[in-house]
């Protein structure tokens, strides 16, 4: 399916995250305008130059370092200014900073006159997203969070190192929060259509104890090693980014608001959606072990507990 008119992706945030998906999506080429936009300007026009250095080798886009105006004709803003993680600093620790700032941005895009689809990666990304749902007054299903796509790719990435195979030929889902709550979903993996504990006999607990863990434990070694993360989370923003302006009606776990899967309500965490052109078509509620739906709950307290934590000083 091809690309039609002068589509434009706004990226709010030129740090390593924003500028690094900024490259993405103009080596993929899926749209002709790229704006960036950071409370450094002069960050924001440099990393804008730099991209359009690049692009010269590639296929024609216009780059630049642009407003809140700007970004208010694009079909998707991307939000990724957020406070960052330190060392083995928890997603949540940093709540109430990034509050600050996703809240700021947001008050500014919205009153610019932004009617698109708003994407957040900024963490905690989950909360964050509520957050700017809330704010913006957006429908629902325009503000996504880019959740746990980044954490499934890791556990195909780990299961396929250990079984075998190639990451491709791996289905199954992370759920729940972007964080140290997340649900390793086991029963939702498939190889070449195949369950798990069809495709191989293992230790089951044993084994994927110690999988959930490298994936949940994946991001803190990356932040450890080299200060921030940027390529992984940039590549799941482009493939978000795809999905909607293909309208591909693809199937992909994000953050979004729960209105009563498994009984939960009123805060936005990863189950597998359905994207297309207008944001999250529809949410799914894959067969979950009873394990599985536990640690699912339980992911949705901690985020209900996280929000309320973070909403006492901005009440006051």
């Amino acid at each position: 399916m091809s690309i039609i008119g002068q589509q434009r992706i706004a990226i709010i945030g030129a740090g390593h995250v924003g500028a690094t998906a900024g490259y993405a999506l103009m080596l993929r080429a899926l749209c002709r305008e790229i704006v960036l936009i950071d409370s450094d300007p002069t960050l924001a026009a440099a990393e804008a130059a730099d991209l359009s250095d690049a692009n010269a080798l590639a296929r024609p886009a216009r780059i630049w370092a642009g407003t809140y105006e700007d970004a208010a004709g694009a079909q998707i803003a991307v939000l990724t200014a957020g406070a960052a993680t330190h060392g083995t600093e928890s997603r949540l620790s940093v709540v109430s900073r990034s509050a600050a700032i996703v809240i700021s941005c947001v008050d500014e895009l919205m009153a610019a006159g932004f009617a698109g689809i708003l994407l957040i990666a900024a963490n905690p990304v989950d909360l964050m997203t509520i957050l700017a749902l809330r704010r913006s007054r957006l429908a629902a299903n325009r503000v996504i969070g880019t959740g746990s796509l980044l954490d499934s790719a890791r556990l195909q990435q780990t299961l396929a190192a250990r079984l075998g195979v190639a990451p491709g030929s791996i289905d199954g889902v992370v759920l729940g929060e972007h964080g140290d709550s997340e649900v390793a979903a086991f029963s939702t993996v498939r190889v070449g259509g195949l369950a798990l504990d069809r495709f191989c006999a293992t230790d089951e607990g044993r084994e994927r104890l110690l999988i959930a863990t490298a994936v949940r434990e994946a991001g803190y070694r990356i932040v450890q090693g080299k200060g921030y993360t940027s390529f992984g989370i940039a590549t799941a923003i482009v493939r978000i980014c795809e999905v909607i302006l293909r309208d591909e009606h693809a199937v992909l776990p994000v953050s979004t608001l729960l209105t009563g899967q498994y009984g939960i309500t009123d805060v936005c965490l990863s189950l597998p959606c359905v994207l297309g052109s207008g944001g999250v078509e529809r949410v799914l509620s894959p067969d979950l072990s009873a394990e599985e739906i536990k640690g699912l709950l339980a992911s949705a307290t901690t985020l209900r507990a996280a929000l309320a934590a973070a909403q006492q000083p901005m009440d006051r």
